[in-house]
């Protein structure tokens, strides 16, 4: 596994180091975003994911997908980009993305507060930015 057992710390709001093992280990949900801390009005999210999501875009929005453990396909209209543990991929606003993962993928996301989960897209996963729990 990519973290070792070593921690990553990201500064919080109460100026603690936080466990991103420990974080994920407080939530099993699938492709419901938890946010772990905020810096510059950006939102640090975890989720875990597997399956496929839905074809959706973020218009005003670059989206940050850097993976903690697993594997991510992005499918965009013309090609495909498959993330291993360790990398990141931005998507740039405006571009239609398709995330499937074929086993759980933890991941972590950096987008800007105020950025819908699926974009304009209306979906039965899709978890609105006030229902998306702090932990």
């Amino acid at each position: 596994m990519l973290l070792h057992g070593l921690f990553y710390f990201i500064k919080m709001n109460q100026n603690k180091p936080v466990s991103i093992q420990q974080k994920f280990s407080l939530f099993n949900d699938q492709w419901s975003p938890k946010i772990i801390a905020e810096s510059n009005d950006q939102l640090i999210k975890l989720a875990k994911i597997e399956g496929e999501f839905v074809w959706h875009n973020h218009p005003h929005e670059d989206e940050m997908f850097f993976i903690i453990k697993g594997k991510l396909l992005l499918k965009f209209r013309d090609k495909e980009i498959e993330l291993k543990e360790g990398e990141l991929y931005v998507v740039p606003k405006g571009v239609d993305h398709f995330p499937v993962a074929e086993k759980e993928c933890w991941v972590m996301l950096i987008e800007p507060k105020g950025t819908r989960h699926t974009g304009e897209t209306d979906f039965e996963r899709s978890v609105d930015e006030k229902d998306q729990k702090w932990i």
